[in-house]
Order: structure tokens, then sequence, then C-alpha cells
């Protein structure tokens, strides 16, 4: 019995033209818009459980899964687009959007369901039905969604579709993998995989435009959180002991940048990359946001910065210890780069983070419901300032 069946359901439109990147559904998907009718709860409604949280692919939205079903917002400004509540039974431990369009995927979870953990479904919210779906032998951990792809990641295995299709183009075998890490690249073109690989400490980097594999060891210990840049060139890492974070260039496995988050263990929940990658966010049970600042040769990958206001200030925090002097004489941790901007939240409550679409801010989701825009001082470093906050979970809250 094979690992994985693929099961495409009906499609009332016409076949798509041979041009259009549009996935699954042979029309051109359109950006999700508000509807009235599926806003429409009533205010006495107790508010859902939260059960997963994700950025879309240029976290300008995020998706919420709750024990009733799903909910789309917007990041800048601030406001819920649409929400599916199928009421009970409709459980969503994981949703993931497709940029802007009207394509999600999703897989049932928590107390009650809404379709068993071992599927992944499609969704187009035009039609309101899921026009396809994915089904495996175990447990579905994590799902990566691009234009033209759509990869499952099972706990000792990923899975790499044609979104056309569905059809299976790669299998790759990796170590234990529970959390479901994944990650992919998103300019179109090329494309960029990331995963653990069969050791204890490696990434395993697939660069599908080379057919080349690279593996790297980024850590002694368990990778817990790596994350890619958009063009899919830097790789960051966290381990399970959670004091450093690594980044690397995916294609020679070089190691070009190290920062630590602090000295005492931490589970990292996760990195995210600034779009010129000047900027490294990490987020952790520990409760602190940190914003690093990298020195990754932006020619070198063919970033554009002109318009960072630290790029070429010499004033700009480096956080270095002042005590780098003595490396060599002193412990490593001494001479250690740290954070240059950081924002307190509550310890142990687990948030992602991602950079916002304005300059130098970050946007944080907690899984309270929380919503916060924080701004950096690119020049002086220190606290962030925060912008606006919401909690998005109260169906009484008018945004």
């Amino acid at each position: 019995m094979s690992d994985t069946q693929q099961t495409l359901m009906p499609l009332h439109s016409p076949e798509p033209d041979d041009n259009d990147q549009s996935p699954t559904n042979p029309t051109q998907p359109q950006p999700a818009s508000p509807d009235p009718t599926r806003t429409a709860i009533a205010a006495t409604a107790p508010a859902p459980s939260l059960l997963h949280l994700s950025f879309n692919q240029d976290s300008g939205c995020f998706a919420a899964g709750t024990d009733r079903g799903f909910r789309i917002y917007n990041c800048d400004p601030f406001r819920e687009i649409f929400r599916r509540d199928f009421g009970p039974g409709g459980g969503t431990s994981l949703v993931h959007m497709l940029f802007r369009c009207n394509i999600l995927a999703f897989v049932g979870g928590g107390p009650e369901p809404r379709h068993p953990p071992n599927k992944v479904m499609i969704w187009d919210d035009h039609q309101s039905r899921c026009i396809g779906e994915l089904s495996f032998r175990s447990e579905v951990k994590g799902v990566r969604l691009r234009r033209d792809r759509i990869v499952v990641v099972l706990a000792h295995k990923i899975f790499v579709y044609n979104f056309a299709d569905l059809k299976v183009l790669h299998q790759i075998e990796t170590i234990a993998n529970p959390k479901g890490l994944c990650e992919v690249s998103h300019l179109s073109g090329t494309m960029v995989l990331a995963c653990p690989g069969l050791q204890k400490g490696q990434v395993r980097v697939e660069h599908y435009a080379s057919k080349r594999t690279k593996f790297i060891m980024a850590h002694d210990s368990r990778i817990a959180c790596f994350s890619l840049t958009q063009d899919g060139r830097l790789l960051a890492t966290a381990s399970s002991k959670g004091t450093l974070v690594r980044v690397f260039n995916t294609l020679d496995g070089s190691l070009l940048q190290e920062v630590r988050r602090g000295a005492d263990r931490a589970e990292i929940y996760s990195l995210a990359f600034s779009p010129t990658a000047q900027w490294l966010a990490v987020s952790s049970d520990k409760g602190t946001i940190h914003v690093f600042n990298l020195k990754v040769d932006s020619g070198l990958l063919g970033l554009d910065r002109s318009n960072s206001s630290t790029e070429s200030n010499p004033s700009s925090p480096t956080a270095v210890s002042s005590l780098k002097f003595m490396k060599g004489v002193l412990p490593k941790y001494f001479s250690s780069e740290w954070s240059v901007a950081q924002f307190r939240l509550q310890e142990g409550l687990q948030h992602i983070v991602a950079f916002g679409h304005q300059k130098n801010t970050v946007v944080i989701l907690g899984m309270d419901g929380s919503f916060y825009r924080c701004q950096f001082d690119s020049a002086n470093g220190g606290e962030m300032t925060q912008l606006e906050y919401y909690n998005f979970l109260k169906t009484d809250e008018t945004f």
C-alpha cells in the first residue's frame, strides 16, 4: 500500500490555460475579500479556541485555525477579511494561505476535527468548498504552499506535489519531525526547500532548479526551528538549546553569521528574515522578541537595501559585546553578537513573528489571540515601541 493517495474532486469550470499558474482551481484565483455574510456572528458566541497560526508568504496576512474552523486577517491595516466557522466539529489544526488568493490548505484537528488529521484539504473560498484532498497513512504535521507546489510534512517523510494536478514530484525521508519543520522559497521560477536531514542537527536543502542537494550540519543538538529568505539563499537555524541562531548560505552550506538569543535554554517558536535580509527576528518561550542586525553581503544575494537607513550608518548598533577585544581569553559567550532590539511579552506563551510592511516594524501573533505591531529603532536599538494591539478572537470587537 502506498504512503499517499491523491483525490481531485470534480471541478465545474473550464480547463486552465497552459500559462495559468493558478493551482488546482481552473479559474484564476482572486484576492480574498470580505463577505458580510461570513462575518455575521452573534456577539454572545464564546470566543473559539485557537489551534494554529500562520503568516502568508509575504506576511501581509495571517490565518488562524480554531476548534470551529478558520479565520483570515489582514495585517496592515489590521482587520478580519473573512471567517469560516463550521461550528462544533469544525476543528482545524493547520491552515495555510496561498498569498492573498482564494485558495487555502487546511488539516482537521483538535477535540472535534473537521476532517481526519491524515488529510490535507484544498479549499477554494470562492466556491466555498474543498476542491481537492491528499490522504496519508499517518497524521499530517505540516503544510507549505507555493503557487506551483504543495509540500506535505509527515513525522518521517515529506511529499512535494505539483499544485495543478496533485501529482507527487518528490519524496524525502527525514529524521523524526514531530513539529512538521519545513520551509520553501517563494520566488517564482526557482524553488528551494529546507527540511530536517537524517541526522540530529542536520538541515537538508533541496535546490530544485539546479537539482542539487546540500546537507548542512547546523547544530550539535536537535533542530528546533529554521527559516528561509524569500529567494531561498539564506537559512537561519536554531537548535533545541535555543541559545544561538546561525545563518547559512544555502548554496555552499557556509556559516555566515552566528547571533546569541540568550544564555539560558529556550524553545524557539519562530525565525523570520526581513525582506532585504538585513534583520532577523526571533521569538521563544522566554517571552522576548529579538531583532538582530545581519551583516550578510547584500550584493552577493542580489538584494536591494538602498532604502535602508542603517546600511551605511557607522553608528548603527552592532550589539557585539564590548569585551570582544578579549576574545580568546574569555568564554565565547562574552564575544557573542546580541540582538539590537527587543519586545517583552508573557513568558511561556507561544508567539510567532514576522516583519511588517512598514519600515522597521514587526508583527507578533500570540496563541492567546493577541496581535501586536511594534517598531524598532534601527539606529539606536533598545526596547521596541508598541504601535498597535488587538485581540483577534474577540467576537464583539470591531476592527
